[in-house]
């Protein structure tokens, strides 16, 4: 009787450190299994974005002194859209940001909307000195009251000066310089030196069309000109202008290029930005011939086909000795930009791009790449020369490289009239797919199955589609991936397709698809990007 009490003492014992032993391991594996935050999954590793609120389009971008300096939409109390302040980053390189305080606050005049920022070098305003030129903003004073009370001039021009680079501003007392001619959608000044009629040029939205400004001294304006009516695309309110002159690639020939934004109206819906080129005389914007008419045939161009890029203009008061025309935008779309799943901040800008202007058998177009510095945060580097796709194929895992920072580069060859895909992917099934469809001629990104999705209708409802300017049976592509976007750059960036995505976890997986006729991957370059 004793053996057996010892015997059933020890089967309970025995008993209760199985299930203690079970509950460790399940203990063990819930440990193990990561648990991700907003932060982990969807705070960008290098694309500029606010600690915490809400951010839209750039403004007031320009160099000084080492610096480059960006302003931007900003209400710092929500993550949605609010009274508008302009925030200020400062980089050394484009890529490494610094966050420094709010610029500009709203006062009795109105919200700070859009706007641009140059250096007055020889102090034509009269607000710095030679020694110490200032640096001036001009942004649209949006009026709400006005606004509410049904009145339609609740947008003018202000401006406002910097003696520290662009730390620190003061109000020009005698505000504003430009007052609304009773149009409602009046704003978004971008200014810049005309060096080649020695002015001051300023370009701002207007409703439908956009005025060109001359200065002598950026305080009193006088209205030029006017460019628009019934020209490129008009399926909304036309926003956000950038004009400036460029030299055509392998020429001694330059264009005036006038970049417009406009909300709705964009290719693939919402937002987008379209693009103008022609000449200036210094007073009136015309249409080079060969433009106008592939305008009209294409019922717009634009700068980029992805449904992610909006609003963007360029650094102003870049040296000769760099000689780049710089550009960044804003990286989400009207559509959704307010529903997208993060709660401490919205929105990123994209990569910063150097922007060049091409002319092919008479036809101009612009193209983009990311900024050259960003080569100085790759930390390896896997390369084949050589691959032969005839199934579906991994050409890369999150063992060999981390796909949340990451640039590819390839070249496909032996392209036949077929379809092409590529595929970010986790093991929950989210996936991110985009390619060539060479059978109807465009080139999508698809993020049906991207992840999170259900915070808009819009959202996902549809391929994105860039149709092709040119057929083709080898193209160039670069892809640079940062957690929740991608910017695919086709051709040497003739066409550009950006757009963002939430997975559910981290992407593992990089991928092509099989298609009907074998094809040939050259020269595909993996370069692993560190931020630390």
């Amino acid at each position: 009787m004793i053996q057996i009490k010892k015997i059933k003492y020890l089967v309970l014992i025995i008993s209760m450190f199985l299930l203690a032993s079970l509950y460790s391991c399940k203990e063990l594996s819930k440990t193990n299994t990561k648990v991700y935050t907003e932060e982990d999954l969807y705070r960008p590793n290098f694309h500029f974005t606010p600690k915490k609120g809400w951010m839209n389009d750039p403004n007031g971008m320009f160099y000084k002194n080492g610096y480059y300096h960006l302003y931007y939409q900003h209400y710092p109390d929500s993550n949605i859209w609010g009274p508008m302040h302009w925030g200020h980053a400062i980089s050394t390189d484009m890529i490494t940001w610094t966050e420094k305080p709010i610029a500009l606050y709203p006062d009795e005049k109105g919200y700070i909307f859009s706007g641009s920022a140059i250096v007055d070098e020889k102090n034509t305003s009269g607000f710095g000195t030679l020694q110490n030129p200032p640096v001036i903003a001009m942004f649209t004073y949006h009026d709400m009251k006005k606004e509410k009370a049904g009145e339609t001039n609740f947008q003018s021009q202000g401006i406002a000066y910097s003696l520290n680079e662009g730390l620190t501003w003061t109000k020009y007392e005698q505000n504003p310089v430009i007052k609304n001619p009773n149009i409602k959608d009046f704003r978004d000044p971008k200014i810049t030196w005309d060096a080649i009629h020695q002015q001051w040029l300023m370009v701002l939205a207007a409703g439908d069309k956009v005025h060109f400004y001359i200065s002598k001294n950026l305080k009193e304006w006088e209205k030029q000109s006017e460019f628009g009516n019934r020209i490129g695309s008009h399926g909304g309110v036309w926003e956000c202008p950038d004009f400036f002159p460029i030299i055509v690639e392998g020429s001694d020939d330059y264009k005036w290029v006038l970049l417009q934004s406009i909300n709705p109206g964009g290719p693939n819906g919402g937002s987008a930005t379209q693009y103008f080129v022609g000449d200036f005389d210094g007073k009136t914007f015309t249409l080079d011939e060969s433009f106008s008419k592939d305008v009209k045939e294409q019922k717009g161009l634009w700068i980029d086909y992805g449904r992610d890029n909006y609003a963007g203009v360029t650094w102003s008061n870049i040296s000769d000795i760099d000689g780049r025309k710089l550009f960044i935008g804003w990286m989400s779309n009207w559509q959704y930009a307010e529903k997208v799943p993060t709660e401490k901040w919205r929105s990123s800008m994209t990569i910063p791009r150097e922007l060049s202007l091409t002319k092919n058998e008479g036809h101009y177009r612009i193209s983009f790449q990311p900024v050259r510095e960003l080569k100085n945060y790759i930390s390896k580097t896997i390369k084949k020369d050589s691959l032969k796709i005839d199934k579906e194929t991994v050409l890369t895992n999150q063992s060999l490289v981390d796909l949340s920072k990451v640039e590819i580069r390839f070249t496909l060859k032996d392209l036949k009239k077929d379809i092409y895909t590529f595929s970010l992917s986790n093991k929950n099934g989210n996936s991110i797919q985009f390619g060539i469809n060479k059978k109807d001629k465009y080139f999508f990104i698809d993020r049906s199955k991207s992840g999170k999705i259900a915070f808009s209708d819009i959202f996902a409802n549809k391929i994105s589609k860039a149709p092709f300017t040119e057929d083709f049976d080898k193209i160039d592509i670069r892809i640079i991936v940062d957690k929740t976007s991608i910017e695919v750059f086709y051709n040497n960036g003739k066409t550009v397709m950006t757009e963002i995505f939430f997975p559910e976890k981290p992407m593992k997986y990089f991928s092509v698809s099989k298609a009907e006729a074998g094809y040939t991957i050259e020269n595909l370059i993996i370069n692993q990007l560190n931020f630390n």
